[in-house]
């Protein structure tokens, strides 16, 4: 069993091995494109790239440092509303925001039509938002939830009682933020960053639909246009060290999110308050709350509503319906498929790691969690170029008629991504089973199946769950590999609002893309009920002076 475990993670860990290995059969002709490549486009994918993924940093930063900051720091009309709702952008994919919003501010739009009659002017009243700036603010809106999430997780376990610490001790409003809450912050900020310039950098979608000339784009543009599968690899190798690197800063930043414990006698949750804010400084956290919630969901949600109401009433035969229902179900096959592998892979891997180690296994199982770092391009060129190296040296082999085009290739892509997302939440349910209750069950004479079945299985039944909704929802949202190995007639949801879109049929895209901002909002409620109840768990219970735990995102 544990020989098994350690192929299939092995295996799925072959695309990084795919686009690195392009480099071991690179000859003349290789080094030749590489350098034709520096010379040409590589620097315009290097500035982009460097431009786009710098923007989001700074962005996020801010926008995720302050609300966090806002909401746990301070007390202000709506704090308790905007504690979940500044979540809600998580459900937005990047390349649904752009859609929305690009309809809603081109120049044809109605709204710029109605402020040029009201305002009596002619020309544009706006910049394109198709252009760098544009993708910059995009993608702010969509992911400064990491840095909020973290940022607000390291500033609540700890950051309330050395303020008011600090404040008994004499330091004024601003002194304990910059000297205190932002410095205790630090390490969780940049987590956050580092994991949004990440998904910035594997984006496909917003940057094809913009025109930007990224390593995403460049990818694509290689393989699919220029037909050289080479020039590809080499791309997708450069991406890879990139995206290898921010993981390396995101880990190390990770783990500096552990304090000293407090000694005893310092206050605690319970007898620490937030700052209370009246005013005009209540009216200014209201607003640094409400607005990334308006621009990065409800208003975009609510443009994707009148869109397809829109749509509904000027397309000649109504909305099609039937073919959503098609698209719909080549996407619920194909995410649920990989969310029972994902999730079972995840189960028989941390049990096996569980009940008897293996340094392979583990050392595979830790390959297979870098999937979820690679970009869709990446993993794309990954499995595309070791079937096309089989296919040359065994022409008679269906090795290509299996991998491409089909529902295993497909899999192989989910699952060299995604595998990681349910181990880590499977993961996280038997750190809360003690190992005392393996070694009861073991003197009690049970083997190793009723072990996990009668005891493991319940004990862990929200954990697979939760590990398989979001296998679910990621794979549903996955557009660069999806676009690449989808079989034929099995367009999803994205592909779909992405080609409708990239035709500028804007309202066609408004179903499809509404179809998956709805799914997207089933993890966020159960994120945001999970931080609700164990805040109230840590304001009921507090914890005894002087033994309380590290605390850590």
């Amino acid at each position: 069993m544990r020989a098994l475990l350690t192929t299939i993670c092995l295996l799925l860990a072959l695309p990084v091995l795919g686009v690195l290995g392009s480099w071991l059969f690179a000859d003349a002709a290789a080094w030749e494109v590489l350098r034709h490549q520096a010379s040409t486009v590589l620097p315009d994918y290097a500035l982009q790239s460097a431009l786009l993924a710098g923007g989001v940093a700074i962005g996020v930063m801010l926008v995720g440092t302050g609300t966090a900051a806002a909401v746990t720091l301070f007390d202000f009309p709506g704090r308790r509303f905007f504690e979940w709702a500044l979540l809600l952008p998580l459900a937005m994919p990047a390349y649904v925001l752009a859609y929305a919003w690009t309809d809603a501010l081109q120049y044809s739009s109605p709204l710029q039509e109605g402020l040029r009659r009201l305002l009596g002017v002619r020309g544009a009243l706006w910049p394109d938002v198709r252009s760098l700036w544009g993708a910059v603010l995009l993608f702010v809106l969509c992911l400064y939830p990491y840095v909020y999430l973290l940022a607000r997780t390291a500033l609540g376990e700890r950051a309330v009682q050395l303020l008011e610490a600090a404040r008994l001790l004499g330091a004024g409003p601003w002194r304990r933020i910059l000297q205190v809450a932002l410095p205790l912050a630090r390490p969780a900020i940049m987590a956050g960053v580092a994991l949004a310039m990440m998904e910035t950098l594997a984006d496909y979608g917003v940057s094809a639909y913009f025109g930007l000339a990224t390593f995403s784009t460049g990818i694509f543009k290689a393989w699919l246009i220029m037909n050289d599968g080479i020039a590809a690899a080499q791309l997708a190798s450069v991406l890879l060290a990139v995206v290898a690197l921010l993981l390396a800063a995101e880990r190390a930043a990770q783990r500096r999110l552990r304090f000293a414990a407090s000694r005893s006698g310092a206050p605690h949750a319970a007898d620490a308050r937030a700052l209370p804010l009246h005013g005009g400084a209540g009216l200014l956290a209201f607003g640094l709350c409400a607005l990334p919630v308006l621009l990065g969901f409800v208003l975009p949600v609510a443009w994707l509503g009148w869109m397809l109401w829109q749509e509904a009433h000027n397309a000649q035969f109504g909305l099609p319906l039937a073919r959503f229902a098609e698209w719909s179900w080549a996407t619920l096959r194909l995410s649920g498929i990989a969310a029972v592998l994902a999730s079972t892979l995840a189960l028989a891997v941390a049990f096996t790691l569980r009940r008897s180690g293996g340094r392979t296994l583990r050392i595979a199982a830790r390959a297979l969690s870098l999937g979820y770092a690679m970009p869709g391009a990446v993993l794309a060129v990954g499995i595309l170029l070791p079937v096309g190296w089989l296919q040359q040296r065994w022409p008679q082999a269906p090795v290509a008629a299996i991998a491409t085009g089909t529902l295993a290739g497909v899999m192989l892509a989910y699952l060299s991504r995604f595998s990681s997302v349910a181990l880590q939440s499977i993961d996280s349910g038997y750190a809360r089973v003690p190992p005392s209750v393996d070694e009861t069950a073991r003197t009690l004479g049970a083997g190793a199946w009723r072990m996990f079945a009668r005891l493991h299985a319940p004990l862990l039944r929200r954990s697979a769950l939760a590990a398989a909704l979001l296998v679910f929802v990621d794979t549903m949202k996955e557009l660069p590999a999806t676009l690449v190995l989808r079989p034929f007639g099995s367009d999803t949801l994205a592909v779909v609002a992405f080609n409708f879109a990239r035709d500028e049929r804007l309202g066609e895209a408004a179903l499809p893309s509404l179809a998956i901002v709805l799914v997207g909002l089933i993890p966020v409620i159960m994120l945001s009920r999970a931080l609700r109840s164990s805040a109230e768990q840590a304001g009921a219970v507090a914890p005894p002076a002087g033994i309380e735990p590290a605390s850590g995102a």
